[in-house]
């Protein structure tokens, strides 16, 4: 965190320290004694919920400002889709076994997606072109890693769940985040956005991608590169055409984003948006 600044005034750290020393009576141990800042009764109260929106941006925002980080290549995809190789795990039948470790190419896509954004970012200090994602497994865990390989940091913006669910390994520690709110969880993933990329998955996947659609189509953030991986699961997933010829959005909100199906086809839709330099990519490291 940041060096904390002079002042003449006792810091909260140290009323901290000296709680903890204090001698135990019934008074120093009731809940009304504690410092508000460490009572978790009070602080997980219901009326605290303003407070805890705030202190879940600033934590984020506070961190990402320490390490310099400006914009970022932000990568959305379900978290079913299992490696290459592996067993799809979250498969309730075999018809989904067979079509989640078909859509394991995308694993590979949003890997090399993340090298080259990644490599991009190491010629540019690693302050801008970071890839984020939300910290967990399948398309999450590929972004993270691809940004490993090549040597760059990467962020992960995990959630609680009720099932648990821990950042994938490829996260930067550093830069790894936990959320109890996806509001403040979706104002970090597009607050620095440069880039959006979206891979197949599921609900979760569905709802940023109309986010960020929703934002730019109202003007409420700039225009970047929307980048729509795999034409033909989102061909049949969702009918664009279908909407505009119902009225319900304009014949060319479809231009907002552009649909893709590699990475090496990603990659240059953005580097032809921002004037980047072309960047070679090595065989994906094993």
């Amino acid at each position: 965190m940041a060096k904390r600044r002079h002042t003449p005034l006792r810091s909260s750290v140290e009323d901290l320290d000296t709680a903890k020393r204090m001698p135990r009576t019934p008074q120093t141990a009731s809940a009304a004694y504690r410092l508000a800042f460490t009572d978790e009764e009070f602080m997980t109260s219901e009326e605290l919920r303003p407070v805890r929106l705030q202190l879940e941006y600033m934590k984020t925002e506070m961190r990402l400002r320490e390490r310099g980080i400006n914009s970022t290549v932000v990568l959305f995809g379900g978290a079913r889709i299992p490696e290459p190789g592996k067993a799809a795990w979250a498969a309730h039948n075999p018809t989904q076994k067979r079509n989640l470790e078909a859509a394991s190419r995308y694993y590979e896509e949003a890997r090399r997606f993340a090298q080259y954004a990644s490599l991009t970012s190491k010629a540019l200090d690693y302050r801008d072109f970071v890839v984020v994602t939300g910290g967990g497994p399948g398309v999450m865990e590929a972004g993270n890693r691809g940004a490993a390989e090549v040597g760059a940091p990467t962020i992960g913006l995990n959630i609680v769940l009720p099932h648990e669910q821990a950042p994938n390994l490829f996260v930067t520690p550093e830069l790894s985040f936990n959320f109890h709110y996806f509001a403040t969880r979706k104002i970090h993933f597009l607050l620095r956005a440069r880039v959006v990329a979206i891979f197949p998955g599921g609900f979760g996947t569905l709802d940023e991608f109309f986010e960020t659609l929703t934002l730019i189509q109202t003007g409420r953030m700039d225009r970047v590169p929307v980048l729509l991986f795999g034409i033909e699961f989102w061909n049949k997933v969702i009918n664009f055409e279908a909407l505009a010829e119902a009225g319900t959005i304009s014949p060319e909100d479809p231009n907002l984003f552009t649909v893709v199906d590699s990475a090496e086809d990603g990659w240059n839709v953005v580097r032809d948006h921002y004037h980047l330099p072309e960047i070679g990519l090595d065989p994906v490291t094993e």
